[in-house]
């Protein structure tokens, strides 16, 4: 048998109407039960609910392909395995369009269009144009479990409900040339969430998101083994977004560690890079126990209309560690001050500063607290207000 499966064999209709769930599930069931190969949906508009990918599946979407999420939420899976609590899914929603569960080797490539339906999933707009938080569940474009060997590569993902790709407790991940723009009007459109994975690579990707562009996390309460995010490379990409560029951790997660980003461009409207632990973020019930050691960030420039890096641990929270982060060979344009600030119960050790050009138009351009061993060499400030 063949090595490619099209889903028009299997009964799908690409007319932008039909709703092509068990045809998806067909193609690739039967390509999985081969042993594996490639899944092609060709040039045409595809509405499809949940679609679960298996080993050894590569899903290729044709130049011309725009496969659509369908706009109602009953046709989404809540993502439910063992060892993930998926009740305490962030924003109330564990369900995905395009899934995977313990699956090796899969992939999602080509040069076709996933859209998300993301205002489907959300009441009218209030005043500022901005949409309410509604209280039904999102669904997320793509959420991959516990899955080995993953590429995701020159696709482009749009308008997401919530974050866009989530990837949870994974190894061996490729995201390569992926593009992925969030609707400004909707609500934690994050672009990329890596949560508690090991050898993850994103590179060449361009991100334009309403929330973060690129989060790192390890959110211990969702699982049952400990979480650990580390080994992660972020490189030669390029964000625009409404909140931050890079997000490292929250307040209740376990293990960050070993991560390096480099030669990226960030443009927001609000902060460049953040690792920021307030009590508002720590899930109820849980400790602070978020782990955070060496990031390095490297060849970098920022534009941003407040902080351009953001260390900062609420007062009252103990963190195991925030140490040994690095920021080397950046440009720095912002509105305010870059912040390193730990609290009495948690300081931060080891930042280190080499070769950073910020120019502020804020009252500071670095303010330090609670912190130890911050090594500033070759750096450049201008503090100016802006004028006419």
């Amino acid at each position: 048998m063949s090595d490619v499966y099209d889903i028009r064999d299997f009964g799908g209709c690409p007319d932008g109407r039909t709703v092509n769930t068990q045809a998806f599930g067909r193609a690739i069931d039967a390509c999985s039960e081969a042993g594996g190969g490639r899944v092609v949906c060709g040039p045409g508009e595809w509405v499809t609910g949940s679609v679960q990918l298996r080993s050894r599946v590569e899903l290729h979407l044709a130049n011309g392909c725009r496969l659509i999420g369908s706009p109602r939420l009953e046709d989404y899976v809540r993502l439910t395995a063992e060892g993930f609590h998926s009740e305490l899914g962030p924003e109330k929603s564990a369900h995905g369009l395009i899934y995977a569960i313990d699956a090796e080797e899969i992939a999602i490539t080509g040069s076709g269009t996933i859209d998300g339906s993301g205002a489907a999933f959300y009441d009218a707009a209030g005043p500022s144009g901005k949409f309410e938080k509604p209280e039904t569940p999102r669904p997320r474009i793509v959420m991959f479990y516990r899955c080995r060997d993953v590429r995701l590569e020159g696709v482009r993902m749009i308008d997401s409900p919530c974050w866009t790709v989530w990837l949870m407790r994974c190894e061996g991940v490729q995201v390569h040339r992926v593009a992925i723009r969030g609707d400004r009007r909707l609500r934690n459109v994050d672009g990329i969430d890596v949560d508690a994975c090991r050898d993850v690579t994103i590179s060449d990707c361009r991100f334009d998101t309403e929330d973060d562009c690129v989060v790192l996390r390890a959110m211990q309460h969702l699982y049952d083994e400990p979480a650990v995010c580390e080994n992660v490379t972020v490189t030669n990409c390029v964000m625009n977004s409404g909140c931050q560029g890079v997000r490292i951790g929250c307040p209740g997660d376990g293990v960050i560690r070993r991560c390096a980003l480099s030669n990226l461009v960030i443009r927001s409207e609000h902060n460049g890079i953040v690792s920021i632990h307030p009590h508002h973020y720590l899930p109820e019930g849980r400790p602070a126990g978020a782990d955070i050691s060496n990031i390095l960030f490297s060849n970098i420039v920022v534009d941003c209309q407040q902080t351009p890096i953001r260390i900062e641990v609420e007062e009252g929270l103990a963190l195991p560690r925030v140490a040994d982060l690095s920021f080397s060979d950046m440009a720095i344009r912002s509105g305010g001050p870059c912040l390193v600030q730990g609290s009495s119960q948690t300081i931060v050790r080891n930042v280190r500063f080499s070769n950073v050009q910020i120019q502020t138009t804020g009252d500071d351009a670095i303010v330090c607290r609670y912190c130890e061993n911050v090594k500033l060499t070759n750096v450049e400030l201008s503090n100016r207000k802006e004028t006419g």
